[in-house]
């Protein structure tokens, strides 16, 4: 596996722009539930989320957020957020602990090099560090393989989801 071409390490106020268009890869022109609409949606969710990640990028016990960097050009090739929700215990997550995966993402001429598996090889360490016992994430269908090698197993549950038009 090529890794020696980039590090991992926590994203930083700098790589707000790169941390916004990556997730866009996921967030505009797709079919997903959660996808922007009209570039009003693209619009409101990139101002939305540049501001939830300068109030979460320095000091935040229950996110992580990194970035995969290009060891020579300095580019964010990719990144994956981790966040830490308290929960009434259950069993496999005694302590309430419960860990959520969102937007790991790799600039689209990166990926299969390895970096996907990397970001989540550290967020995993981060979440095993905590206490955490329970991960969760959803994935695209392009994704699945690599979190299932990563001990991910597909749920019997249902995703459901209710959004509010003006939320």
């Amino acid at each position: 596996m090529e890794q020696s071409f980039f590090t991992v390490r926590p994203a930083t106020q700098a790589d707000l722009v790169s941390l916004v268009e990556l997730r866009a890869y996921l967030l505009d022109g797709t079919n997903a539930s959660y996808s922007s609409k009209t570039p009003e949606d693209a619009a409101r969710w990139r101002a939305a989320y540049r501001t939830w990640l300068s109030s979460r990028l320095n000091d935040s016990d229950c996110v992580r957020i990194l970035a995969a960097e290009h060891k020579e050009s300095g580019q964010v090739l990719g990144c994956a957020t981790a966040i830490i929700d308290q929960r009434a215990p259950a069993p496999g997550c005694l302590n309430g602990l419960s860990g959520w995966v969102q937007s790991v993402v790799v600039e689209p001429q990166w990926r299969g090099r390895g970096i996907a598996r990397q970001l989540m090889q550290h967020l995993l360490r981060w979440f095993d560090n905590r206490g955490v016992g329970c991960v969760v994430l959803q994935s695209t269908a392009d994704a699945g393989m690599l979190y299932q090698a990563l001990g991910f197993a597909v749920s019997d549950e249902r995703l459901l989801i209710r959004q509010e038009a003006s939320a």
